[in-house]
């Protein structure tokens, strides 16, 4: 095996600290996000009420023995968690202390979109020194967070956690709640890491394959020489998995370095919701609990029919509601392996303070396929013999289950049209996607256990609106991968694509191609998609999908808020890159184009 500088997957984090060393941090995070915490208990501080205060400022942030500068929310990282129940209504008033414009995002909320905070969409931003107060009914319950949509801060700790409870009883039963928050770090300032990428993509990848790695027989270096060839052509590094992965990244459950190892209290034989937030900038993660299987009950702050698996993949901007239930007086150890295997956040559930569980080594780092390349449609025979492409299950799923009655889809409609334009921002256009969302994500298909996939998650309570989408909009996922440019339908936001226009209550299937190698994350603000995946009138409602490399996704929407609204791939750097645009809902309330 490779070095991987010191990135030693049979020894990373053996020399952890306990969690009473985290004790010594704690005047740093809210106090949810303590190391030792019962869970999240009414006697507990939390921001509550009718009435909210925050202020966003500057502060040292600590972590792994290094002081960095920060961007905060109440001067913590992660934020003090936002309680608040559904059918009330609040005001949360939002100082800025910065040197610069600031905002923030309540991700996932429904609310009218002068309150959702992207500046130069749905408001101006908040301006230093001043304050601004947001006023919204709260229309849903579940498991949602906030950060800024300004500039590159939401990389610099600008975060937080909401969870709002129903108005009536809670079908999920539990005895106790955590609240984890992943994100990562890095002591390198984002537009740092921007100038890196841009100068050279795979600047962050100390995974590639190598001559030294293949004449050594490593197996994670072996591929055919057909392979080596096709790939060399292509430009494409099989490697290349997450832009900026654990090289640079310290990847931190509320806040906490591995080696601080964040602790979450339970008493055997207590049902303990965990609700997860992956808050990472750039971050696609791996969850498991050895030994302690997980029942996902909500998804995106949606309640689901309860599954049960052993491992979930959660992509950047999802959240997921697990239910387990410890057994036994002994601690786990919760893993969060970055998707790329070159990093782990890693916390202890445990009935007590000090105790910890076996860390598991990271695993071999996943090598992208054909598959990937959006070939998996093809007869892949044709493309000489070296790669294995049983790895991802064989056969690519079937098409989508749940295909409406014929729509319209008139190429000359400029709001159906897929017109990708084709310059040097798209290096490669997928010949042959297909529906990925039976697949658990890149790396986990051959893990030895069960793994979560989309189509395993079904909607607790029927789709309201059972109306069949009239058209159909394709929207492609592009990107030059080597200029470290990406986009939608080959456009960036700053060259002012058209805007995405939906008629107010127009029911219409979205249809997400990715024809890139890299998963996205696709958000949409203002709206929650329900993701079509076979389960007809219970199709489960997302408001952020993870479009696998190579894949599609279909989403069915009801566009019922008027209003400008973000359409973004949540990969931080990704968005600035210009892989954004807006969604435009008319007519406005009183009738207004």
């Amino acid at each position: 095996m490779i070095d991987r500088l010191a990135l030693d997957r049979r020894s990373v984090l053996r020399g952890a600290a306990t969690g009473a060393a985290g004790l010594a941090f704690s005047g740093l995070f809210p106090a949810w996000a303590q190391t030792g915490s019962p869970g999240i208990r009414p006697q507990m501080q939390t921001l509550s009420g009718t009435d909210i205060r925050l202020a966003v400022g500057y502060s040292n942030f600590r972590v792994g023995g290094r002081s960095g500068h920060a961007v905060t929310i109440n001067g913590t990282i992660p934020a003090p968690l936002i309680r608040l129940r559904e059918g009330q209504d609040v005001r949360i008033a939002v100082t800025n202390t910065l040197e610069e414009d600031t905002s923030i995002h309540w991700h996932g909320l429904i609310l009218p979109f002068q309150m959702d905070g992207v500046p130069g969409v749905s408001f101006p931003g908040i301006r230093p020194g001043e304050t601004f107060v947001y006023e919204f009914p709260v229309r849903q319950s579940g498991t949602y967070w906030f950060h800024s949509h300004s500039g590159l801060q939401e990389q610099q700790g600008h975060y937080g956690p909401m969870i709002i409870d129903p108005a009536g009883a809670d079908p999920v039963a539990y005895d106790r709640e955590h609240v984890i928050v992943l994100s990562d770090w890095s002591f390198l300032h984002p537009h740092q890491i921007m100038h890196k990428l841009r100068q050279e993509a795979g600047y962050f990848n100390r995974q590639r394959m190598t001559l030294a790695g293949r004449l050594s027989g490593d197996p994670e270096h072996q591929m055919s020489a057909e392979d080596r060839r096709m790939w060399a052509e292509m430009r494409m590094d099989p490697t290349d998995i997450l832009d900026v992965n654990g090289t640079t990244y310290t990847y931190l459950i509320n806040g906490h370095g591995p080696q601080e190892n964040w602790t979450g209290l339970f008493r055997p034989g207590e049902r303990v919701r965990l609700r997860i937030i992956n808050a990472g900038a750039m971050s696609i993660f791996n969850i498991r609990i050895p030994g302690l299987p997980m029942t996902v009950v909500s998804a995106d702050g949606q309640d689901v029919r309860p599954v049960t698996v052993d491992e979930f993949q959660i992509s950047a901007a999802e959240t997921y509601d697990v239910i387990v239930t410890p057994t036994e007086d002994r601690a786990y150890t919760f893993v969060a392996e970055a998707m790329d295997r070159s990093g782990m956040g890693r916390a202890t559930l445990a009935p007590r303070l000090g105790m910890t569980a076996a860390v598991p080594p990271l695993r071999d780092r996943p090598i992208l396929t054909m598959r990937d390349m959006g070939m998996g449609g093809m007869d892949h025979g044709a493309h000489g013999g070296g790669m294995d492409h049983s790895a991802h299950g064989g056969s690519a799923p079937a098409a989508s289950a749940d295909e409406p009655a014929p729509m319209s889809h008139d190429m000359r409609d400029p709001r159906n049209a897929p017109q990708v334009d084709l310059n040097p921002g798209v290096d490669m256009i997928a010949p042959a996607p297909v529906d990925r969302t039976g697949d658990p994500g890149v790396g986990l298909d051959d893990v030895g256990h069960r793994v979560l996939t989309y189509r395993d998650l079904v909607s607790l309570r029927p789709n309201t609106d059972r109306r069949q989408p009239t058209r159909t909009v394709e929207v492609h996922l592009t990107g030059n991968m080597e200029r470290f440019m990406w986009s939608f339908d080959g456009v960036r936001l700053s060259e002012n694509p058209e805007p995405l226009r939906f008629e107010r209550n127009e029911r219409v299937r979205m249809r997400l191609i990715n024809d890139t190698m890299m998963a996205h994350p696709i958000h949409i603000h203002g709206h929650f998609w329900e993701l079509v995946n076979g389960h007809s009138g219970n199709q489960p409602f997302k408001h952020t999908v993870n479009v696998q490399p190579g894949g599609t996704v279909d989403l069915d929407l009801t566009a019922d808020a008027p209003g400008d609204w973000a359409f973004h791939c949540h990969l931080l750097l990704h968005m600035h890159a210009g892989m954004m645009r807006v969604v435009k809902v008319r007519p406005m309330d009183g009738g207004a184009a």
